[in-house]
């Protein structure tokens, strides 16, 4: 780390082809630990990070929103009462409070039926109760943003007061016995009516990926034990049981379409955080046939994608768990940055499928009911800008930095300074 401090801020930014040999390098269930002062991350690549913390110092103006968004929330965060699941007014169908619950986001009540029973879908329509304390999303969410705005404020200020409040969070929602969440999703994306659990819940873990990388970040500060990183590491190691071997888990991986893709990136992560790199490597190999190959259109399309009505959301969602299903497949010598078919299926094809659209999602040719959102697009042309070196994608990712000024993605992917 103090090489890469000392190393000009030039240097640090280069990204072309001849210096890709010098970027740390993500060693299994190790992770960048080595190039990283002891912190086991996966995703957050340690001169990424040294770049921003740089010039965050240096009063970099561009970094201030999302630094300052960062800072408030974790200094908020500090005198926050710690979530967890057993805290729910509903009960799952287990009688378990401590088993993870939520209700699908699209279903609603039947006005035609007594009670609203069974609840009827209504694609791209969010249904508010969801994020009521009936159910565990809204505690999830919070707790992962927490956590992860916590080990950044530390990351970035070196003060312990925030990796020990990060450390409080994650002991009381996985780990300590009375307030612990159970290491399965039986009851994720419920139906009233229809369903206690659906396949489609597996999905809600998406925010624990936040927590493996934050726990990374603060695991040289001392706030979490041994014995708690021992406890963490194993409570992952039984959700990728779960994921693997359930029967959600398995009619999950069966997805084609986005959730599908979203499984192989979560059980990846997972797995190496817990050390299981046999798993991470076996997912990462078969996602090239298994996922890009089919999933993705010659074109660069996704169709599967294309026919919701949120299909420029659910495109740009897609590809960023398949950027990062690629990035973590480096971790353990499994390139799918540059697979390819023999008709072009790719995700290049993908990433040049949306870039026709930056600056013009107004005309977005399919159905979308938010075309404001931008967030998806401002990601996935930073990091293509990163991944092939390519300095067309970077311009298309200025177009929405104004809009996206306050995003943490903004600390973690500083924006492409290539040739």
């Amino acid at each position: 780390m103090k090489r890469l401090i000392a190393t000009s801020l030039a240097a640090l930014l280069l990204a072309s082809a001849d210096a890709a040999d010098a970027a740390p390098r993500c060693e299994g269930s190790e992770g960048y630990a080595a190039a990283f002062d002891g912190r086991r991350t996966f995703l957050w690549r340690p001169d990424w990070l040294a770049v921003t913390k740089a010039r965050v110092e240096r009063g970099d103006a561009s970094l201030q929103p999302a630094w300052a968004a960062v800072k408030t929330r974790a200094d908020a965060a500090l005198n926050r009462t710690p979530y967890t699941v057993v805290d729910k007014t509903m009960t799952p169908a287990s009688g378990d409070k401590h088993d993870y619950m939520s209700m699908g986001p699209y279903w609603w009540p039947d006005p035609s039926k007594p009670g609203g029973l069974p609840y009827v879908r209504r694609d791209g329509q969010f249904n508010p109760d969801r994020l009521t304390n009936a159910f565990d999303v809204s505690d999830l969410e919070e707790m992962s943003q927490d956590v992860q705005a916590l080990a950044l404020a530390h990351y970035f200020t070196g003060d312990r007061r925030y990796a020990d409040k990060a450390a409080e969070l994650l002991r009381v929602w996985f780990l300590a016995p009375d307030t612990r969440m159970n290491p399965n999703l039986n009851h994720g994306q419920a139906v009233p009516g229809v369903v206690s659990g659906r396949a489609e819940g597996v999905i809600d873990a998406h925010r624990l990926m936040k927590v493996v990388e934050s726990v990374g970040l603060i695991q040289p500060s001392g706030a979490l034990a041994d014995t708690d990183l021992e406890g963490l590491q194993n409570w992952f190691g039984e959700l990728v049981t779960w994921m693997a071997t359930s029967p959600i888990g398995r009619e999950e991986r069966a997805a084609e379409n986005n959730h599908g893709l979203y499984y192989d990136t979560l059980i990846t992560h997972f797995a190496l955080f817990a050390g299981l790199d046999d798993v991470a490597r076996t997912v990462t190999e078969r996602a090239a046939t298994r996922r890009l190959a089919t999933q993705i259109d010659p074109d660069g399309s996704l169709p599967r994608e294309l026919t919701r009505t949120r299909s420029l959301h659910y495109s740009t969602w897609t590809l960023t768990a398949a950027f990062d299903l690629a990035d973590l497949g480096r971790c353990v010598g499994v390139d799918l940055w540059s697979y390819r078919t023999e008709d072009g299926r790719s995700l290049r094809a993908a990433a040049d499928f949306l870039a026709p659209w930056a600056g013009r999602e107004q005309e977005w040719r399919w159905r979308e009911l938010d075309k404001t959102e931008t967030l998806g697009l401002y990601e996935v042309f930073q990091r293509a800008a990163w991944a092939w070196n390519e300095p067309s994608f970077a311009q298309k990712a200025a177009l929405y930095a104004g809009r996206n000024a306050e995003l943490d993605l903004n600390l973690r992917v500083p924006p492409y300074a290539g040739d």
